[in-house]
């Protein structure tokens, strides 16, 4: 199957944000990382709002035409965001409020976990949106997390992109797990953190059924050397 592009322009505000002003124009960049081929648009609002703000959120949706991510922890302004502006899709990601950056997926085999991700995912899709749940390679986890009645799982590479550089087979092979037992489950697969580049194109070429990459952080630091639309066709590229 034909795995999306959804690049996440986190980094990009992260560099509007530290000068203050608006430099880069997130909107703008948005749309021509549209223009530029990618098949979604990405962002992560954390409270503090140290990258993407709620504003930027509200004022994106109108102006997307490909398919709209938002991720985050399901805390009562994230969710009250997210049924407001009603994107494409929504993942759920545990992070602590005082994350630095996505560090694990969701437990769940934790009983409170599932019928919290359930309550949360029966909320989005009552408003017509896809709910995926961020979570590690576990198959068992995986199939627990049918309980929480998401549609897709967005699979946390970490572990993956820092196993590459020695083993690729052995970094993959939790990974391939994971997706055999999503499909026996019946769940959509997404994918990310930590891909660039380097290491996208073997986990791509070997993870059946791979619906989606969000991609932010290496794409944004390949495209200071490279150019931001040569670096989204090389993404693409490499998905084709």
């Amino acid at each position: 199957m034909h795995t999306r592009l959804s690049v996440n322009i986190n980094k990009l505000a992260t560099v509007r944000n530290a000068r203050g002003g608006n430099m880069p124009d997130i909107l703008k960049a948005a749309k021509d990382i549209e223009s530029y081929g990618a098949e979604g648009i990405t962002v992560h609002p954390r409270p503090d709002e140290r990258h993407i703000r709620y504003r930027d959120v509200l004022d994106l949706k109108p102006i997307l035409s490909t398919e709209f991510n938002i991720e985050g922890n399901p805390i009562p302004s994230f969710t009250e965001l997210v049924c407001r502006v009603i994107p494409t899709q929504v993942t759920l990601v545990p992070d602590a409020h005082d994350a630095i950056t996505s560090n694990a997926g969701w437990d769940t085999s934790n009983p409170e976990n599932r019928k919290f991700l359930a309550e949360k995912c029966r909320i989005f899709h009552s408003l017509g949106i896809r709910a995926s749940i961020f979570i590690d390679p576990d198959p068992e986890k995986i199939r627990m997390a049918t309980e929480t009645v998401c549609d897709r799982l967005e699979l946390y590479t970490a572990a993956y992109a820092q196993g590459y550089g020695t083993n690729p087979e052995k970094a993959l092979a939790p990974y391939y797990e994971a997706a055999l037992e999503a499909g026996r489950q019946g769940l959509g697969l997404n994918a990310g953190h930590d891909l660039s580049l380097i290491n996208l194109k073997y986990f791509s070429d070997n993870i059946p059924e791979l619906a989606e990459v969000s991609i932010g952080h290496a794409l944004i630091c390949e495209a200071i050397y490279d150019g931001l639309k040569n670096t989204v066709r090389s993404y693409l590229d490499i998905l084709k």
